[in-house]
């Protein structure tokens, strides 16, 4: 993809609202691949502390706007400029909190894929990087009860996919061992309720 855009002189814009800033492992979730985008947007977790944040990335040759043209609602508050400086000081002076989200992704892969595994006669494909995961059912409706059956139990997990047919877990890049085998424990419990 990034040779064709760079072929025909189209932009390469990456959306790492979601999966970047560590989620997948890396800073930014495209480094693996190799690719050098034109423009990266992110948004979520670069402000390290909830509040609203987002940031984006334009190469330099690209960059033609001018002081204060490019705004929005989210761009320039000074609470989150300064959490999410503290944020990138904090988690990303070394490669702690990277090699953290590579080890708990593991877990995660390994547990969820435990459990769908163990459920006869439910296909489900197991999927994700690092810190985010998805188990995506045959029947779309399942995801939803299983969604439902984890939230009764306190954890969230969310629904994702074209049909919704994918419980998707993005737990925080801070959270606990302790608090992480909790959760894969709920939604273990959850999945086999449902199925």
């Amino acid at each position: 993809m990034s040779d064709l855009c760079r072929e025909y002189g189209i932009l390469l814009i990456v959306d790492d609202v979601q999966m970047g800033c560590g989620r997948t492992g890396p800073f930014f979730s495209f480094e693996p691949s190799g690719i050098t985008p034109d423009i990266v947007c992110l948004s979520k977790a670069i402000s390290g502390y909830g509040l609203p944040l987002a940031l984006t990335l334009i190469r330099p040759h690209l960059d033609i706007w001018a002081a204060g043209e490019h705004t929005g609602t989210f761009r320039g508050v000074n609470p989150a400029l300064v959490t999410g400086s503290a944020a990138l000081r904090a988690y990303w002076s070394d490669d702690s909190l990277e090699r953290g989200t590579l080890d708990k992704g593991e877990r995660i892969m390994a547990a969820v894929t435990a459990t769908a595994d163990s459920v006869p006669g439910t296909p489900s494909l197991v999927r994700g990087r690092g810190m985010a995961c998805g188990l995506a059912f045959a029947d779309s409706d399942l995801a939803g009860k299983v969604s439902a059956a984890a939230f009764e139990a306190g954890l969230l997990a969310e629904t994702a996919g074209s049909s919704g047919q994918v419980v998707k877990l993005l737990p925080p890049l801070t959270i606990s061992d302790a608090e992480l085998d909790e959760g894969l424990s709920v939604l273990d419990k959850a999945i086999h309720s449902v199925c």
